[in-house]
């Protein structure tokens, strides 16, 4: 069945109706045995009482069996059958249908000629009908068998009775449990149906709060209802990222394609002396330049989202940073830098090899962008027990307070045009934070007191495992 509310809604009823039919038939049952065995005692005693009257006989004879039976009221049985002790009837009290000169070998009355009691009971058309088998014993031998029959019309209809009213009462459960169960059902559709009323519409982008679900039900579907909230919230603000980012993107390549295209416009459209047209090949080649930086920032981040994550090893920090340095020093060099190299040996973390370099070198080239021509370019390292610090600190302007919080976002820079200027496109930061969390570290930036600005990288220590 497709519709679940309907589809629920039958099983509780097929559950209920098992429920009840076993309750039914367990109630009559117990009932019927309950009076079954409170008539046993009673019955037997009679058949008994006469079996004892031939106690002194050796033989049971229609005149013994007349005499016996006078012992019993009329009104306490139904019907008296005495055989002797080859099953023939000796004495029957029915008017109608006696047996008396008939074998009555009834399978309660065989065993009771073979000397045992015997006492069944059922319940048929509002009557309760015992049956109660003795042997007529001679000296221990059976010499013939009392059956006697017992019904009883009082405590049948007060059975049936009893049996009707819980009948009634299953009927009027079973009708309660059928509207609970379309009731509840219906509840649980409903919301059910707004659960994917709201997923059809985030698959359509609607990552509103009117498409959030609603539902205080304290169980598994208000636990899904948080669950997708926080999933919509999610994906809207990755959505947003997503926007934000690609509208950055493009409006950093438009840049220097735009530049690219007015110089080479403007080499085509005008006469120039060789000097200004090798001028303007010139700044060609620079924003060239500048865009495939951008575009290779932008790769980079790309396989940063969606790179698997790939063995790590133990590296020494010391000898990575040196690398860096060797790349970056005709940079250095240029703006006059004075570098202090404050590295130790042994500063050992695990990370992916390739992840420290762009973090480091990274740091290293934002602190040469935005240094003083001349300024203090340091970069130290620390380590204690647990974590190992890296500090690169320049001698530049420093920060603005309200910017840093934000100067690990993508695209973000503080000064657009002096970036641009310096060849930023706002994107080694952000590369250098999602290194650093992807290698369970932490980085941060601050404004130093005598000017400048300071990143501190914090990575767990990893002993070095020495070799054998």
């Amino acid at each position: 069945m497709r519709n679940s509310q309907l589809r629920y809604a039958i099983i509780y009823v097929i559950i209920t109706a098992l429920a009840l039919c076993f309750l039914n038939i367990y109630a009559a049952r117990s009932s019927r045995n309950l009076v079954f065995r409170a008539n046993e005692s009673a019955v037997m005693e009679r058949a008994r009482v006469i079996a004892a009257s031939f106690q002194d006989l050796d033989s049971v004879t229609e005149e013994a069996a007349q005499q016996a039976v006078l012992v019993l009221g009329p009104q306490s049985y139904d019907r008296i059958v005495i055989t002797d002790e080859a099953g023939f009837a000796v004495f029957d009290s029915l008017s109608v249908g006696n047996e008396t000169g008939a074998q009555f070998l009834l399978p309660s009355v065989v065993q009771a000629l073979e000397g045992s009691d015997v006492f069944y009971s059922r319940f048929r058309s509002g009557l309760i009908e015992c049956y109660a088998s003795v042997p007529i014993m001679y000296f221990d031998v059976p010499i013939g068998a009392v059956y006697l029959m017992v019904c009883d019309s009082a405590q049948g209809a007060l059975l049936k009775g009893l049996e009707a009213t819980v009948l009634r009462l299953s009927l009027i459960l079973a009708l309660a449990v059928i509207a609970f169960s379309v009731f509840f059902s219906a509840i649980y559709s409903r919301r059910m149906r707004r659960v994917m009323d709201s997923v059809r519409n985030l698959r359509e982008g609607d990552y509103t709060e009117e498409n959030k679900i609603r539902i205080h039900s304290h169980d598994e579907l208000e636990q899904l209802a948080t669950e997708f909230n926080l999933l919509t919230d999610r994906l809207h603000e990755s959505e947003q990222r997503r926007r934000q980012f690609v509208s950055d993107a493009s409006h950093e390549l438009k840049t220097p394609l735009a530049s690219i295209k007015l110089l080479s416009d403007s080499i085509l459209q005008n006469d120039m002396d060789p000097g200004t047209v090798r001028e303007f090949v010139g700044d060609i080649g620079d924003e060239a330049d500048r865009l495939t930086r951008l575009s290779q920032k932008l790769l980079e981040l790309t396989k940063l989202d969606a790179m698997a994550e790939e063995e790590r090893r133990i590296v020494d920090i010391q000898a990575v940073a040196r690398k860096v340095f060797r790349m970056l020093q005709p940079q250095i060099a240029a703006r006059g830098l004075r570098l202090e190299d404050a590295t130790i040996p042994g500063c050992t973390i695990k990370i992916q090899e390739d992840d420290l370099y762009q973090i480091i070198f990274n740091l290293v080239e934002n602190g040469i962008k935005y240094n003083n021509d001349g300024g203090l370019l340091r970069l130290s390292l620390e380590k204690n027990e647990n974590n190992v610090t890296i500090r690169v600190m320049d001698g530049g302007v420093g920060i603005p307070e309200e910017a840093i919080g934000l100067i690990f976002e993508r695209f973000y820079r503080v000064d657009k045009a002096r970036s641009r200027q310096a060849g930023g496109s706002g994107l080694g930061l952000s590369i250098v934070h999602d290194m650093v969390v992807r290698n369970f570290g932490t980085v941060r930036a601050e404004n130093l007191p005598g000017g400048g600005a300071c990143f501190t990288v914090v990575f767990p220590y990893a002993e070095k495992e020495e070799t054998k």
